[in-house]
């Protein structure tokens, strides 16, 4: 797990020393998730998944690091532990929809 709080690191250091921390606060990084994630949506729109990946890899690749960056602010400035509310909505999941026998 200490990768994920190494890499939370160097993107809130990135962030800070370009003084992004004053429009870095929850309610907007939560709309640059909505933001991001709908940028993704165009790379797949009118396509396949694979014509997709043909045509806009590279940009997909950004869309979703973007998300995952804001994501992992949002995490941090939330004080939420990553690896714990994924398990936990897991198990929660699991608990919805059991696998059935």
């Amino acid at each position: 797990m200490s990768e994920i709080k190494d890499l939370i690191n160097t993107i809130n250091e990135f962030r800070d020393a370009r003084n992004w921390r004053q429009y870095h606060n929850p309610k907007d990084l939560a709309i640059s998730i909505s933001i991001e994630a709908a940028e993704l949506l165009e790379d797949f729109q009118w396509k396949s998944s694979e014509e997709a990946l043909k045509a806009n890899e590279e940009n997909i690749r950004e869309e979703i690091a973007d998300i995952l960056i804001y994501s992992l602010m949002l995490c941090s400035d939330l004080d939420m532990d990553v690896k714990e509310i994924i398990e936990e909505k897991i198990v929660k999941n699991g608990r919805k929809y059991p696998v059935k026998e």
